[in-house]
């Protein structure tokens, strides 16, 4: 990939921006993070990543993917975006999203991706730290709809490693997809009780589907 989210930008980052993600950088290097596979050399897709236990989370993405070349994008509430911090937030990767407008959050990405030539989106799936590691259904709702594949994206704190899986393209077959990214994650980390949460949420969402 180029190295860039989104097309060729008009205006050079800012100095804030710019600032913060040298922090972030050395930041991700002092701790000593690796990284186990790679992400795709493809323009467009979803980043879906688990567990999300921390507020250093996307920092030590943001270190991940730079070390990939590639810059990753976040939706956030579009009223972090007003002046003075419009510009800073945009330059970190995020996209506004406006809950007032009749589109909802789904179709304005997916809009969004349809817009840009490239977008690595990041998605903390489990939706809050507080997660007892089943999955909400938003970063496929996502990916079905811009038409883009899921990139599953695993961590283990304990011994620093961020990895990423190989892309899913998602069929229109959620507990059969979401089965194929809990065997991924639990293929990298067994004992993992949060993974164990996320197959056994496939598991069930399987048996209602077949029982339907």
């Amino acid at each position: 990939m180029s190295g860039t989210a989104a097309a060729a930008p008009t205006r050079k980052p800012s100095l804030l921006s710019r600032f913060v993600r040298w922090i972030i950088l050395r930041i991700y290097r002092m701790k000593g993070w690796k990284l186990d596979g790679n992400l795709p050399d493809i323009p467009k897709f979803v980043i879906a990543g688990a567990p999300h236990s921390s507020n250093w989370d996307f920092v030590f993405f943001i270190g991940a993917t730079a070390e990939e070349g590639v810059q990753p994008n976040f939706m956030g509430k579009h009223t972090l975006f007003k002046w003075p911090l419009t510009n800073f937030m945009l330059d970190m990767g995020g996209i506004p999203i406006d809950r007032r407008k009749s589109a909802n959050a789904v179709e304005q990405i997916a809009a969004e991706f349809e817009r840009r030539d490239e977008l690595a989106l990041v998605i903390a799936t489990e939706g809050t730290r507080s997660s007892d590691g089943t999955w909400k259904s938003g970063f496929y709702n996502i990916a079905m709809a811009a038409g883009v594949p899921i990139v599953p994206a695993w961590v283990c704190n304990e011994r620093n490693i961020l990895g990423f899986g190989p892309p899913i393209m998602p069929t229109g077959d959620y507990p059969a997809d979401l089965t194929k990214i809990a065997d991924f994650m639990l293929s990298k980390l067994p004992d993992f009780d949060r993974y164990k949460v996320l197959k056994a949420q496939a598991k069930k969402l399987t048996d209602e589907a077949q029982g339907a």
